[in-house]
C-alpha cells in the first residue's frame, strides 16, 4: 500500500509553537497533521485547565501523585517537575485527567481512542512499520531518532509510575488512549528508541503519560 499524508492548510498558518500551550488555557489553534482520515495535533498536550476552565491539579511530590491515583482523581506533572521538560515534551497526565468529564481536550478535539491509534498505525503499514515514521527526527537518545515521515513528531517524553517515580525520558514515548481496559487499567501506546515498532498494551490508570488529541 502506498502511504500518503495530507498536511492541511492549518499546518502552515497556525502560529502555535511546538512547545504547546504552557501555563494558559488551551488556544483555539494548533499545528496539525492529517494521517488518512484523522487530523492529529503534532504536539503533546501541555495545558493545566479543563475545557470548562477548572484547573487540573498539579501533583509534584510522590505522595501527592500517589494520593491522586489512589483516590481516582485527575493530576498532571512535568517530568521530574521541571517546566523546561514541559516546553519540549508536554505534561504527563494520569488517566483520570484524560477522562475527566470536564474535558481535558480543547473544544473541537478529543483524546485519541484505542481504535483511532489502531487506524493510524494500520494506515502507516502496521505497528512494526509505524514507529519509525511516527518518531521525531531529533531528541531521541542513542541513535533512536525516527524519520518522522508521517509528521506525527512523536517525542520521548518518558513517564511517571503510580508511586511517583519518573523514568525513560529521551528514550521512550508513552501516550494514553481514552479507552479503558478494565477498572484498573487503560490502553496506551509507546514507541521505544529501539526497536521502532508502536507497542500497544495497558497500564495502571494512576501512571502519568503524554496525551495527544484528534480533531472531532
Amino acid at each position: 500500500m502506498k502511504t500518503k499524508f495530507t498536511i492541511p492548510k492549518s499546518f502552515f498558518i497556525f502560529s502555535l509553537l511546538l512547545s504547546g500551550c504552557s501555563d494558559t488555557k488551551a488556544p483555539d489553534t494548533y499545528k496539525t497533521i492529517r494521517i488518512d482520515t484523522q487530523e492529529w495535533m503534532i504536539i503533546n498536550l501541555n495545558i493545566e485547565f479543563f475545557r470548562n476552565g477548572d484547573p487540573i491539579p498539579e501533583a509534584k511530590s510522590d505522595e501527592e501523585w500517589r494520593k491522586a491515583g489512589e483516590e481516582s482523581k485527575p493530576a498532571w506533572c512535568y517530568y521530574e517537575n521541571k517546566s523546561e521538560n514541559g516546553s519540549i515534551y508536554g505534561r504527563l497526565y494520569n488517566w483520570y485527567a484524560v477522562t475527566d468529564p470536564r474535558g481535558i481536550a480543547p473544544a473541537g478535539w478529543h483524546v485519541s481512542s484505542d481504535a483511532e491509534w489502531r487506524n493510524t498505525t494500520d494506515f502507516l503499514g502496521g505497528e512494526d512499520a509505524a514507529g519509525t515514521k511516527m518518531k521525531s527526527s531529533s531528541d531521541w537518545t542513542e541513535d533512536g531518532n525516527g524519520t518522522n515521515e508521517s509528521s506525527f513528531t512523536g517525542l520521548p517524553g518518558g513517564c511517571r509510575d503510580l508511586n511517583g517515580r519518573f523514568s525513560r525520558i529521551d528514550s521512550i514515548g508513552y501516550w494514553w488512549s481514552s479507552t479503558e481496559y478494565d477498572t484498573a487499567l487503560a490502553w496506551y501506546r509507546c514507541i521505544d528508541k529501539s526497536p521502532y515498532y508502536v507497542y500497544r498494551t495497558n497500564y495502571y490508570k494512576q501512571n502519568g503519560l503524554s496525551v495527544r488529541c484528534i480533531r472531532d
